[in-house]
C-alpha cells in the first residue's frame, strides 16, 4: 500500500488573486518581508500495490483529475506503508 502526497499549484505564468489577496492583506499587517504567495490544494491518495507502476498511477490521477494540466503543475511524495 501506498501514501501518496500530491501538491497541486497554478503555473507561474497564471495569475493567482488568491494569493495576491493573501499577500496584500499579510502587508497590510506589517509582514513586508512576504514577497509572494502562491495558494495551491494538496491531497493524501491510498494507493493500493498492483502490478502497474505507482507514478504511472498517480501521473494518470494528476492529469485525468487532480490538476488541470493547461493551467497547473503538480508535485507528489510517494510513502510505502506497512500494513499490519
Amino acid at each position: 500500500m501506498y501514501k501518496v502526497k500530491v501538491f497541486v499549484t497554478l503555473r507561474e505564468s497564471v495569475l493567482d488573486p488568491q494569493g495576491k489577496a493573501v499577500t496584500n492583506s499579510l502587508h497590510s499587517l506589517n509582514y513586508k518581508d512576504v514577497a509572494d504567495v502562491r495558494i495551491g490544494k494538496y491531497m493524501e491518495l491510498t494507493i493500493e500495490k498492483s502490478e502497474r507502476d505507482i507514478n504511472e498511477v498517480v501521473n494518470e490521477i494528476c492529469t485525468n483529475l487532480l490538476a488541470n494540466p493547461v493551467i497547473e503543475d503538480y508535485r507528489y511524495e510517494v510513502e510505502e506503508c506497512v500494513t499490519l
